[in-house]
């Protein structure tokens, strides 16, 4: 992989970057997101991440209510001016949808994993989007594969419920959700 450096890109240096900074990024396959003014790049994603991307989708989607729309990424999330994070998933309350993005925090965010991103979704992501008032967080391993359930209590994320291979994934908030980790990483036709 090929480092990018602020002066590649043109972007100002000595200052957290900022939705308009973010806005003046390349498209060239690479997902640009900001978190607290700091430029993440990630690179496209493996057959497995984008199987378990795919197939997480139409679950979620059957079960998600008329009041939401569920979205892939690239699909803005507004955090903050000096914060964009594009989730692999998301829900939101089409009420806070713009044209654009996100402008609020989404009722849930779904990360699937990466090597090169698994600190990023584990860490920066999470803590960002607790601290915006995201409800609900999940995580899955497509090497595992497994899937994590977060929950917002008093600020922070707390462990729910999560299932490994041919388990099953079942919550009820923030919609009755039923899923068996093994089959996320299965091609469909």
């Amino acid at each position: 992989m090929t480092a990018m450096t602020t002066e590649v890109l043109g972007l100002p240096r000595g200052r957290a970057l900022t939705r308009d900074d973010l806005d003046t990024m390349p498209d060239d396959g690479h997902r640009y997101e900001l978190i607290d003014g700091v430029l993440i790049v990630s690179p496209a994603p493996i057959l497995r991440h984008q199987r378990a991307v795919r197939n997480l989708i139409v679950a979620v989607n059957d079960a998600c209510p008329d009041t939401a729309e569920v979205l892939s990424a690239p699909f803005d999330v507004v955090l903050a001016q000096d914060t964009v994070i594009q989730p692999d998933i998301l829900v939101a309350r089409n009420d806070d949808l713009t044209e654009r993005d996100l402008p609020a925090p989404p009722l849930l965010a779904i990360e699937v994993l990466s090597p090169s991103t698994r600190g990023i979704d584990l860490l920066l992501k999470k803590e960002r989007l607790a601290r915006a008032g995201c409800p609900h967080y999940w995580t899955v391993d497509p090497a595992e594969p497994s899937i994590t359930a977060w929950r917002l209590s008093d600020g922070e994320f707390v462990l729910g419920t999560g299932a490994v291979g041919d388990e099953e994934f079942a919550v009820t908030d923030p919609f009755p959700v039923t899923l068996v980790p093994s089959t996320l990483i299965t091609a469909t036709r």
